[in-house]
């Protein structure tokens, strides 16, 4: 995928009023399916994100995930509370939501340093299309050029093993498995 940031971006910091975004780049996929970036989520684009998150045919999300609770049945609000900061990759010509990445200031027990969480998500219909690869490190870079001398982590369930490839993909390293043996710890400095 091809991502051109937006050349005359206004100035604006981490994390942004709840429902505002900003349109930061143009992309265009491997198959010529045009996107756009954005950080933040608008009030339509939450919409979506609940749909998606209660989309029960959706078995990769209701499996992998616990967005059915976090954004499905629970508010929003609350979980930007939490002080995150959500990247969208958005289809051009149907406005849908393609792909979500979040990051967020969150302490990785035992460890010192800037560590923020973060997590991905690409939704039916863009799966599999090479777009999370390039919009991942896009959102990461971009991230990282906001927040100086941050760390990511995530947390991963040990049988979500295409999201622990992707994870390593995209330059995450195995640190530790968690206490209940469920999931993993990846951390990219």
């Amino acid at each position: 995928m091809q991502i051109i940031t937006k050349k005359s971006l206004e100035k604006f910091s981490l994390s942004l009023p709840i429902y505002s975004d900003i349109k930061i780049a143009d992309a265009t996929s491997k198959e010529g399916d045009n996107f756009y970036i954005f950080a933040g989520l608008d009030k339509e684009k939450v919409l979506q994100l609940k749909t998606l998150s209660l989309d029960e045919s959706d078995k990769e999300i209701q499996k992998n995930t616990s967005d059915r609770k976090r954004f499905g049945l629970g508010l929003y609000e609350d979980w930007y509370k939490k002080g995150r900061t959500p990247f969208a990759l958005i289809h051009k010509n149907t406005n849908k939501l393609a792909a979500l990445i979040w990051f967020g200031a969150e302490t990785l027990e035992g460890e010192k340093g800037n560590f923020h969480t973060s997590a991905w998500r690409s939704y039916p219909g863009f799966r599999g299309k090479g777009l999370m690869k390039e919009f991942a490190n896009f959102a990461m870079n971009f991230y990282a050029e906001k927040i100086p001398d941050v760390k990511f982590w995530a947390k991963i369930r040990k049988e979500n093993i295409g999201s622990i490839g992707f994870a390593q993909a995209i330059g995450f390293k195995k640190m530790q498995e968690n206490p209940d043996g469920d999931f993993i710890v990846m951390v990219k400095r």
